[in-house]
């Protein structure tokens, strides 16, 4: 008869609980965050089909170059962004982040021209630079390795319920034309900023920094967390994952960074234009949708990708994250992603929109339980924030480029061949990837 080992079982009911008071008490929050922050970041997409483009005076490829511009003043500040979130805290920094976003957001309530508007999402993207790649170094830092596919799924769920929910939200804005003599689109973007600023001053006195900042947490789960995430730091440390030169010449940094690429081409391809397709509905197919209807039709994808999010990632988490668990998704979106909009009938083309969704956010947030592997310190602070960067490329080059293929062909289907073909390169890569970084215990 084997004996019980007292200290083994109070680590166990240690680990166990200090998970559980994160998944609970941290990860809801910082997913909320998240949530307003994507709302805010795609809320021209919703604008743009309801009165904004036509106001405005937009064609496709003004619309897109507008919706990319963000990522060019996202890009400037990330790494910067990032390193000082690791300098002064993720408490300070998030919450002057989305304070920030929040007010630059408020202003596109009363935008009056294409030049304005390409001014403020310039300027939008630099008030959001870091927010990203900090959240995930953030949750990087409370969270062991064999717990962050798990963690990173339940933050990653925000992104499609942004949809599921922001969608309907939107469009009722949208209809509320005429309420203090404004266009239902500025009222729109009206109410979508105000909670920014709002969660962002609660951050400041709700987020706490690190472990030993969290009351919620009692002395044997921080010591616990404590313990592991060092023990992780030092393995990563001696082999440079500390160092901020070392992860940004780091081989498989660039590699995971061409993988994102196209990850978020197909995301924000579909993000930035899904409701500019369901919009022309009623042009190919014949069909008549109100402005609410049009954003319910917009959210349809989006909570079947949050459930697939979900059990993928509970599947990978109970594995530990595999190459397929990034791969097989994206091979099925650059499979299907093409193939939407040759349907012949509105319910066809979103049925396959929603494999597209699926499957961009069940890579998503295993994707990102890889860097956490090999980097630490300011080199993950410094990684991270680099792939976040290379990644977000596509942000800009997505709607642009959609956009002017639009403009040149009158056609949609040759920018998805485009999105399909660096989805399908990102697949092959994935595959690549192997042994390329250590493989995490699965989590118990």
């Amino acid at each position: 008869m084997h004996a019980v080992n007292p200290a083994a079982t109070q680590t166990s009911q240690a680990e166990q609980s200090a998970i559980s008071k994160i998944s609970w008490r941290l990860v809801p929050f910082i997913a909320l965050m998240f949530f307003i922050n994507f709302l805010d970041r795609t809320a021209i997409s919703f604008a743009g089909p309801n009165g904004m483009t036509a106001d405005l005076g937009l064609t496709a490829a003004q619309f897109g170059f507008a919706a990319g511009i963000f990522f060019f003043g996202y890009i400037v500040l990330e790494i910067p962004s990032n390193l000082a979130l690791h300098k002064f805290g993720a408490r300070k920094w998030l919450a002057r982040i989305m304070v920030s976003w929040g007010i630059v957001s408020l202003l596109f309530t009363w935008v009056g021209s294409a030049t304005e508007l390409y001014i403020l999402r310039f300027l939008l993207g630099i008030a959001e630079a870091g927010f990203f790649p900090g959240a995930i170094l953030f949750l990087s830092m409370w969270v062991p390795s064999r717990h962050r596919a798990k963690i990173l799924a339940l933050f990653y769920l925000a992104q499609p319920l942004t949809t599921v929910i922001g969608a309907p939200i939107a469009s009722a804005l949208i209809q509320a034309h005429g309420a203090f003599g404004l266009e239902g689109w500025r009222i729109m973007f009206f109410g979508v900023s105000i909670p920014a600023i709002l969660v962002g001053i609660v951050t400041w006195f709700y987020l706490p920094d690190t472990p030993n900042d969290a009351r919620w947490l009692n002395r044997d789960e921080k010591d616990w967390l404590n313990g592991e995430l060092a023990k992780e730091d030092k393995v990563k440390a001696s082999g440079h994952g500390r160092m901020t030169g070392a992860a940004l010449k780091d081989g498989r940094v660039w590699l995971l960074s061409a993988i994102y690429f196209g990850l978020i081409y197909g995301l924000y391809a579909l993000a930035f234009f899904l409701p500019t397709i369901i919009a022309g509905f009623e042009e190919k197919f014949g069909t008549k949708f109100d402005v609410f209807d049009k954003g319910l039709i917009t959210a349809v994808p989006y909570l079947p990708a949050a459930i697939a999010l979900f059990f993928w990632s509970r599947d990978a988490s109970k594995r530990g994250v595999r190459v397929w668990h990034i791969g097989i998704p994206a091979l099925v979106g650059a499979l299907s992603i093409p193939l939407a909009l040759s349907m012949n009938s509105p319910e066809a083309t979103i049925a396959v929109i929603t494999v597209t969704a699926c499957s961009i956010f069940s890579a998503l947030p295993n994707f990102w339980s890889i860097p956490g592997r090999f980097l630490s310190g300011a080199g993950a602070a410094a990684g991270i924030a680099l792939i976040n960067t290379i990644g977000n490329l596509a942000g800009f080059a997505a709607p642009y480029i959609t956009g002017a293929v639009r403009d040149a062909t009158g056609l949609f289907e040759l920018p998805m061949y485009i999105v399909g073909g660096l989805m399908l390169i990102s697949a092959i890569l994935a595959f690549s990837i192997g042994g390329k970084v250590r493989e995490p215990l699965p989590a118990a």
